[in-house]
Formats: C-alpha cells, sequence, structure tokens
C-alpha cells in the first residue's frame, strides 16, 4: 500500500495544485468502498466482476475520474484484492486514485480508513459504493453542489412500491406513506469537518451504520436528498449484473452509439522481428527456450504485437507503433503484455472489448505447440477475456524466406471487438 501511495504521489501534487487554481471549486476526495465480501456472489469478488467487458470496479471509478470536482481517489478495499486494483487501476489509467487501503470488518469501519488517508486539502467527501458503477458524473456533480450549500447530500430516487413495516413473525404493522419514502443511493458526500465529527460520535456511542447518512443524522445534521436515477444499482447478486448489463445496453441506444457506429468490429495485425543471439524468446507473453531472441525496443514479442496491432486497428486507433512509439525510453524492454493490457484499455474508454482472438505464429524452430495453451491463458488474461476466446496456431513455411531460413519469426492475427 505505502508503495503504492508513494508511486501516485507525484501525480496527487498535481491534482492538488489544480485545485488551488481553481478557488470557485471544491477540493473533493472520494472514498470507494470496496471492501466487501461479496457472500451473495458466492465469495467472488464482484468489483472485479464484467460489466459488458469492463470490470465492475473500473467503471465506477472512471465515472468518479469525470468529475471535475473530485481532485482524489481512495479505494478501500480488502487485503487480498489490493494487488489486483492496483492492476485495474494502471489498465484503465485511473489517475486520481492516489491510495487503495485495507478496509475493516463493517462498511462504516472501512469508510472511516479510507476517510483517514484522503488529503489534507480535502474540503469535502464523497463516499460511494464501489459496486455502483452506473452513476453518472452529472448526478455526482449535483450532489457535490447540494452538499457545498447543505453540508451534507445523497443521491436518491422516490420509492415505486408501496412499503410495508413488519415485525419478526411476518406480521404487517403499518404501512408508510409512499409519498415520503425514498431510496438511497451514493455518492453520500459530507464536509470534512461534518463527517469527522459524525464519525467520532458513532465510535464514542459503539454505534455502526450501514449508511453514511445516518452518521449525520446522528448528529442531528439534515440530510438534502438530491434525485438520482434509477439505474443506479449497487451490484450485490447474480441478477443485479445481469439488470445492469442490460441497463448499459439501454443505455447505448439512447445515446446512438449504435447508430453511429457498427456494433462489432474486425481487426487484422502483422509484425515480425529479428532472431538474435543474446536476447531471451518471448512470445505470446510465455518464455522459450532457445538459443536465439527476437531483436526489438521492448521484449519484441511478435505475438503480443500482432495481436496489439489487430485490437487498435478494429477499433481505428492506428498500430502499435503510433501508440508505443520504439524510440520512447519509457517501454525500452517493456513486457509486450502490459502493452496490450494498456491497448485492452484504451479500447474500453472508447467502448469496445475483445470478442475474441485468432493468431498464428510462423516461425521454423523451436516448436512452439508445447507453449501454445500458456500463450492462450497470457494472452486472454491480458485482453480480458476467456481463455477460450483465444486461439493460436503455430506453422512453418517449409524453409522458406527469412522465416523458414531462421533468420526472424512473423505472427498474424485477427480480432473481433464489440460495443460494450
Amino acid at each position: 500500500m505505502e508503495a503504492y501511495k508513494e508511486k501516485n504521489a507525484e501525480k496527487g501534487s498535481s491534482r492538488m495544485e489544480r485545485g488551488k487554481e481553481t478557488d470557485k471549486r471544491p477540493f473533493v476526495s472520494a472514498v470507494v468502498t470496496a471492501a466487501g465480501a461479496s457472500t451473495r456472489m458466492g465469495g467472488t469478488c464482484k468489483q472485479l466482476m464484467l460489466l459488458r467487458g469492463m470490470p465492475v470496479l473500473a467503471r465506477t471509478l472512471v465515472a468518479l475520474q469525470q468529475v471535475p470536482d473530485i481532485q482524489e481517489i481512495v479505494i478501500v478495499a480488502r487485503e487480498e484484492e489490493i494487488p489486483s486494483f492496483r492492476r485495474l487501476c494502471r489498465e484503465h489509467q485511473i489517475d486520481k486514485v492516489s491510495a487503495i487501503v485495507p478496509g475493516g470488518a463493517t462498511r462504516q469501519q472501512s469508510a472511516a480508513l479510507g476517510f483517514a488517508h484522503i488529503s489534507d486539502e480535502a474540503q469535502y467527501v464523497a463516499v460511494h459504493d464501489g459496486a455502483r458503477p452506473l452513476v453518472r458524473p452529472e448526478r455526482v456533480e449535483e450532489a457535490i453542489s447540494a452538499a457545498v450549500k447543505t453540508g451534507v447530500a445523497t443521491l436518491a430516487v422516490p420509492v415505486k412500491d408501496t412499503i410495508k413495516l413488519a415485525d419478526r413473525a411476518g406480521q404487517v404493522q403499518s404501512t408508510p406513506d409512499r409519498r415520503f419514502l425514498w431510496s438511497i443511493q451514493t455518492p453520500q458526500v459530507f464536509s470534512r469537518p461534518l463527517y469527522r465529527k459524525a464519525l467520532d460520535q458513532a465510535e464514542r456511542e459503539h454505534r455502526d451504520y450501514t449508511d453514511d447518512c445516518q452518521l449525520a443524522e446522528g448528529i442531528g445534521a439534515a440530510v438534502q436528498l438530491v434525485p438520482g436515477d434509477y439505474d443506479n444499482i449497487k451490484i450485490t447478486t447474480p441478477e443485479d449484473l445481469r439488470v445492469a448489463e442490460e441497463w448499459l445496453s439501454q443505455r447505448e441506444g439512447q445515446s446512438g452509439m449504435k447508430g453511429r457506429d457498427h456494433k462489432m468490429r474486425i481487426g487484422h495485425g502483422y509484425d515480425v522481428h529479428r532472431l538474435v543471439e543474446g536476447r531471451p524468446l518471448i512470445v505470446g507473453g510465455v518464455a522459450i527456450p532457445f538459443d536465439k531472441g527476437l531483436l526489438g525496443h521492448s521484449d519484441a514479442d511478435v505475438l503480443a504485437h500482432a495481436v496489439s496491432d489487430a485490437l487498435l486497428g478494429a477499433a481505428g486507433l492506428g498500430d502499435i507503433g503510433g501508440m508505443f512509439p520504439d524510440d520512447d525510453p519509457a517501454t525500452l524492454g517493456a513486457d509486450s503484455l502490459e502493452l496490450l493490457r494498456q491497448v485492452t484499455a484504451r479500447l474500453s474508454r472508447d467502448g469496445w472489448h475483445p470478442v475474441n482472438i485468432d493468431a498464428t505464429v510462423i516461425a521454423q524452430s523451436p516448436k512452439m505447440k508445447p507453449y501454445i495453451s500458456a500463450m492462450r491463458d497470457r494472452l486472454a488474461d491480458a485482453c480480458g477475456i476467456e481463455a477460450d476466446a483465444v486461439n493460436v496456431k503455430a506453422t512453418t513455411e517449409e524453409s522458406l524466406g527469412f522465416t523458414g531460413a531462421g533468420e526472424g519469426m512473423a505472427a498474424h492475427a485477427v480480432c473481433l471487438i464489440e460495443r460494450c
């Protein structure tokens, strides 16, 4: 965790400077709670589940990153999931994340731990569920504006169903007037002093709330409700994930995305590298024992490069040389699978995700067959798809041409991508 914070310290400082330059804008720190056990998902981390090709938490963070008033994001996570969340932030270029910290036993404890790591510059804190990926940036702005005026505000929607209060035996006791009932969402936004006071009082009174607004209510603060959207659901069950996918599909239709672009596209990539002595041979992310390796600015993984080119071409984003120039010191000796992850993240920002990949490695030697299964697994992992959606073949050119003479290797890749 400390290493992650140090790595992001410079970026955090620049964000603080931007905050100082805009006196009219409040400095808001977002605390994203993502430390739950996902028990209703069978123990599978729901934040890492794919929602139309993109992890749930990534969609949440992308939405928050688009909010100008949010200067930093602190993620609260289960200890064992912190490495995965770090990688997710890198792959999706979430540069407002300043820290990822271990959570507590309850939501309130986790929110408090996140609050303890926000910037000294922060004037307001916006607490948001990591599993609410469909929140709209403009609604977050509206909640922040309301909190600036009142001290505390939350997104909420009017209840549509009739609600009954029942006893423990399941017997109806009363029927509240639906006109005054609201379903509370997140983010919930607080002035920093108010939230600090509310946390302190709850701790003194040994109270543990499931909703941050209850903290404010506990010190007598009036919580302002800000109309939200019914599709800003919290994903807690497999059914919720399916509902969220349908909401996303509807959003695409409303935005005209389907009319603007074909829903699916095909791309082709080709790459070639010379074989030389003194270099490791990396193909499809797999180190292969051989007396020569491929020459290049990065690790020269010919297969990963062909796949990257296919994806970028399908999305109309140029090629790998344009995204990662071969004279850039930052990519000298780079892991090409990491570059492929960045390519996949770049596609995600434009709404695309890979559907399947079919690739062919052309090499006289060594034999690729023993390593193909591992190549498929590693390429699939880098692209965020299942291994059965990746096919890798290998062939020789019957001793013809430069590959047949053992002077180099080549690779072709074809991919299908889809709007997500």
